[in-house]
């Protein structure tokens, strides 16, 4: 049955904070009384593995999608992308102030090779970090629906298919008063109300699978920003980067990444890597330079923290040797705008540096 709807897909947090499970919950049960919204609640966005229900729910939505995530909306909207629910960016008025820098933004435009196969849809990602209420979301989500009219499928017409077995973990709209679901387990129905169209809104209930999603860590390649020099290739040494059949360069072997190890994404010259659970926000996906090289005066004099490409290379080298494996320095994968160089003449840097090493501190 065709329908006009919205998919609006509420991300859960990682662990049980009582403030983020209430915002949730709220918004949920809300949003089930909104006319022209299907909403669903899935897992967090980083830990599903290719073959959990909750995304291929979200494959099987045609129609435009909003995710609310807790994650910065750039990092949502390529983690969703590699796992196929692809969609043209649609522009959300909630943004955190890392994310409102229109500067930034418009110098990045058109820059990167750009997604393949994206369908005609918009897919809007927002942090659910930006208010800590629920109605700036729900007017927004308004908003969102007014400005998407075109036809859909409905959800609920995919629930009563006929899916594979053991594939559907995923639950709806958990009643306000109840308490928290958690992943893996389903929340008791909602209470017998109209929603604005007039019908009993009907909570989607699905067979769950006890065993609750892990924690993982890998990177997420920004399209709109890589310009596939493949230097994340050249660099890591886990194999962890692939190439398809276009020669495009791709995150192949996501469970080979090193927990905690954001090191390619330090070398990467278009800050195009996103790691989503790093706790720098310019790795983790908001707008912001992460491997840009700058001359700071307390490193020239000996002291401050050490520049991205050596950062990179001791994260590197540390996850190397717990593999029971050699450090290679410098000596493997060094950024080619850093390796090989053409000797050049002096200019007045080395004279600067040549003073202040004769001088005696």
């Amino acid at each position: 049955m065709a329908a006009k709807k919205l998919t609006v897909v509420i991300s859960q947090a990682q662990g049980k904070n009582p403030q983020k499970r209430h915002l949730e919950e709220e918004l949920a049960a809300r949003l089930i009384m909104e006319p022209g919204i299907d909403v669903c609640i899935v897992p967090h966005l980083n830990d599903m593995p290719v073959d959990h229900s909750g995304l291929l729910l979200l494959k099987s939505v045609s129609g435009p999608i909003v995710v609310l995530s807790w994650l910065y909306p750039r990092a949502a909207r390529w983690i969703l992308d590699r796992q196929g629910v692809k969609g043209h960016e649609g522009v959300t008025l909630l943004t955190s102030e890392d994310e409102d820098d229109e500067e930034l933004q418009d110098d990045e435009t058109g820059k990167g090779i750009g997604a393949g196969d994206v369908p005609n849809r918009r897919l809007y990602c927002i942090d659910l970090r930006v208010e800590s209420t629920a109605e700036p979301y729900l007017e927004e989500l308004r908003r969102i629906a007014r400005e998407n009219t075109q036809e859909t499928v409905e959800l609920l017409s995919w629930i009563g298919g006929n899916p594979s077995g053991g594939q559907l973990q995923q639950f709806l709209t958990p009643a306000p008063e109840a308490p928290a679901p958690t992943n893996g387990s389903a929340p008791p129905a909602a209470s017998p109300e109209t929603n604005g169209n007039g019908s009993t809104p009907q909570p989607v209930n699905l067979a769950a699978d006890e065993t609750p999603v892990k924690r993982r860590w890998y990177p997420v390649i920004d399209y709109s920003r890589c310009t596939n020099c493949m230097e994340c290739i050249d660099f890591c040494l886990f194999g962890v980067y692939g190439v398809d059949t276009m020669d495009r360069i791709l995150v192949e072997a996501q469970d080979n990444c090193k927990k905690g190890c954001p090191a390619c994404s330090r070398v990467c010259p278009e800050n195009a890597i996103i790691f989503p659970q790093h706790k720098s926000p310019a790795i983790a996906g908001a707008d912001g330079e992460v491997a840009g090289l700058k001359i700071d005066l307390s490193k020239l004099f000996g002291g401050g923290d050490q520049d991205s490409l050596e950062t990179a290379i001791a994260e590197r080298d540390a996850e190397l040797v717990k593999d029971g494996r050699d450090a290679v320095g410098m000596s493997v994968g060094v950024p080619k705008r850093q390796a090989d160089k053409e000797p050049r003449k002096r200019d007045e840097l080395d004279d600067l540096m040549d003073g202040l090493d004769d001088m005696d501190f």
